[in-house]
């Protein structure tokens, strides 16, 4: 569960508990009852408020942990994406790197051919193709 919803569903659950207190209380003052009696009343709500809080406190722990363990694991999960994805670029790149050198060193072999330059002599590429 989101942070926000679990955020509204506990203002929810406190206002609904505020307001089964406020109700409980407004009731056991109004209605004729001797003291000894009101007061058990009372005592009686002051116990099933505390179970209530203590459940929803358990469940807002429950899901806190499991919101982190579940954020930690998504970190994981980054990283281990992060990491393959910066493989696969590096392998990628050198790929391409070695496709170039060897498609550069068939074109010069190509150019020496045709020009009839010597196997070791060096190209120099600038405003054209010339050899050296």
């Amino acid at each position: 569960m989101s942070q926000e919803k679990m955020s509204v569903a506990n203002v929810a659950m406190l206002s609904f508990l505020g307001g089964a207190v406020l109700g409980a209380v407004v009731v056991a003052l109004t209605t004729p009852k001797s003291g000894p009696e009101v007061r058990e009343d009372l005592k009686a709500l002051g116990r099933r408020a505390k179970g209530k809080v203590g459940e929803m406190s358990d469940q807002v722990g429950e899901a806190w942990t499991t919101s982190k363990d579940r954020a930690g694991q998504s970190r994981a999960d980054l990283g281990r994406g992060m990491r393959d994805a910066t493989e696969d670029f590096k392998r990628g790149l050198r790929e391409a790197t070695e496709d170039l050198r060897r498609g550069m060193h068939e074109a010069a072999a190509d150019l020496r051919g045709r020009s009839g330059a010597p196997e070791g002599s060096s190209l120099d590429v600038k405003n054209g193709v010339s050899l050296t």
